[in-house]
């Protein structure tokens, strides 16, 4: 069974969002140069089930909720886990080639970012072992407006393919751990 499930970002940007861009990058990756500790650190997201198959995620200031469809026991109030990741690696990727067209001075009337994650629930859902509960492939689409040549435009795009956190979350294996806390009730 392959599925795909599509994420879309649209963007446009101006003249003066990319010079603003374009000084902002190049203080930040002059700070980040001289010193690099600034540019180190630990993100924390935390999710807390609220309901059912229903969670509040927080980092920060932001607050996010998601859910599970009715198929799987969830009320389906809010995006899902995938619809969340998919659209992270969506809009990393359309603001990462934001980023490094301003760097690099390419003019984009116009950039959209499609995903689309192939999957088999019989993994998920413990039906076979033998198939893997996560994404069988996850492809993007990119559509671009420019004024520049289409080398120009793969140039930058590739420079920003090359340096897009979130793609590298999703293209390279990470080492991941669990560390688990369990507090008894007392039972009395």
């Amino acid at each position: 069974m392959r599925l795909a499930i599509p994420s879309l970002l649209v963007w446009s940007m101006v003249m003066d969002d990319r010079e603003r861009i374009k000084d902002a990058l190049d203080r930040s990756a002059k700070a980040v140069a001289l010193r690099p500790g600034v540019g180190q650190g630990t993100a924390r997201a935390t999710a807390r089930v609220t309901d059912g198959l229903r969670c509040d995620v927080t980092e920060g200031p932001w607050t996010l909720s998601a859910a599970l469809p009715d198929t799987y026991g969830g009320d389906g109030g809010a995006p899902t886990p995938g619809v969340l990741g998919r659209s992270a690696l969506a809009s990393c990727v359309a603001l990462g080639y934001a980023m490094w067209a301003a760097r690099m001075d390419l003019p984009i009337d116009e950039l959209t970012v499609e995903v689309e994650a192939d999957y088999d629930a019989r993994g998920e859902l413990g039906v076979d072992d033998g198939i893997a509960p996560g994404y069988t492939q996850v492809r993007y689409t990119v559509s671009v407006v420019s004024s520049a040549s289409e080398e120009r435009v793969r140039e930058v795009l590739d420079v920003a393919d090359r340096y897009s956190s979130y793609r590298d979350v999703f293209a390279r294996a990470n080492d991941v751990r669990r560390e688990l806390h369990v507090r008894s009730l007392d039972v009395t």
